[in-house]
């Protein structure tokens, strides 16, 4: 069974070493064959230019797909791994046209594993251990509000100006700032156009206490379900979103101001300009934070309250992000080889054996990981 993975970006080489190093059979697939020859060309000479014909023509039954491309390249290469009895392992957040291919997958007895990265990805590991936690607690009552609170950002470890550096496409992150958000606040539905129009103040328990400018991603109420909340709970607040370093907001006025309505050629623009101005150095240190909360309140009383904090740096070894994400992209892969997760689409585990194998290799991929327990 070979591992073929696709893309050695920025935050894809660290997962990918650690297979080839493992001893699992890999094939490596990239765009560009030389900037994969620099990445991994001193532990294997099993390196391709990326053609999903050429991979087509190489796939058999029981092999894996890593897609560490683009997304518009995901469900393609899941449809591939379907036609050829074949797995499949993605980063990337689940599109409707992933999640349609469920059954097919189930009828197949094939496992299209996504969301398994940082965010989403070590974000629902957190979740999922404390909802289990939760569960397991004497605090645990189905009459009791629930806050659930999930924020995660790559900042500079040194922080600049601009209160941010790219790690990737500015593009990207410009397109991501277009997106409405859904989220339940004050136990109402909280719908934003621009994330910039909900922006709040986030105290995060770190050993050194900091807080950072924070503001709902995309629709977290699909998550409510994923993460185990049943219907007829009471939710306070349910929110997922995006971490920056104080005084981000001031600093990007100017983008705010024109992102909203430029045309994709402006925003091009924007972006090179972006990247020129505030790309890492080389050797420069990223930092990642990850804060999962959950809070149970019995008649407006805390009753349970821990949050999994996890900060991340550039080191010797690596980005931090490019750590976070491709590293539980590795173990994801090795849980399909071995059959521990169902067949069908899914995202991250949340089987308590691999929530704590996953997350004891989280342990050293970072610099800080913990429970604060608010109440003890």
């Amino acid at each position: 069974m070979t591992i073929h993975w696709c893309g050695t970006g920025l935050s894809a080489v660290p997962g990918l070493r650690r297979l080839i190093e493992n001893g699992h059979p890999v094939t490596v697939w990239n765009r560009t064959e030389a900037k994969a020859r620099e990445a991994v060309g001193d532990l294997t000479d099993d390196i391709r230019a990326f053609d999903i014909a050429a991979l087509g023509a190489v796939l058999q039954k029981g092999d894996v797909i890593v897609s560490m491309l683009p997304g518009d390249w995901h469900v393609p290469l899941a449809e591939l791994a379907l036609e050829k009895g074949a797995d499949f392992v993605s980063s990337s957040y689940i599109a409707p046209e992933m999640r349609a291919l469920d059954e097919r997958a189930k009828q197949a007895d094939a496992r299209l594993v996504n969301e398994v990265g940082l965010d989403p990805g070590i974000d629902h590991l957190m979740a999922h251990w404390l909802m289990a936690d939760y569960r397991a607690s004497e605090a645990f009552d189905p009459d009791n509000a629930l806050s659930f609170t999930s924020y995660c950002g790559g900042v500079p470890k040194i922080p600049n100006a601009f209160r941010y550096k790219f790690s990737w496409a500015p593009v990207g992150v410009l397109k991501a700032l277009r997106s409405p958000s859904r989220s339940i606040r004050q136990f109402s539905e909280l719908n934003v156009n621009r994330p910039w129009d909900a922006l709040s103040r986030y105290d995060a328990p770190l050993p050194t206490p900091e807080s950072f400018e924070v503001y709902p991603n995309r629709d977290s109420l699909p998550f409510m379900a994923e993460y185990g909340f049943e219907q007829g709970w009471k939710v306070k607040d349910f929110v997922r979103g995006t971490l920056r370093l104080n005084g981000w907001a001031e600093a990007w006025a100017d983008i705010f101001a024109e992102a909203g309505t430029a045309t994709d050629a402006r925003l091009q623009e924007i972006a090179d300009k972006l990247l020129q101005e505030n790309a890492y150095d080389e050797g420069e240190p990223d930092r990642v934070v990850l804060c999962v909360a959950l809070e149970a309140a019995k008649d407006g009383v805390p009753v349970y309250h821990k949050t999994y904090v996890m900060d991340a740096w550039g080191d010797e070894r690596s980005s931090a992000m490019a750590r976070l994400v491709s590293v539980p992209v590795s173990l994801a892969v090795e849980s399909v080889l071995n059959r521990e997760v169902p067949a069908g689409v899914s995202a991250a585990p949340s089987d308590p054996k691999l929530v704590e194998r996953y997350m004891g290799a989280v342990q050293t991929l970072a610099q800080h990981l913990d429970v604060v327990d608010h109440l003890a």
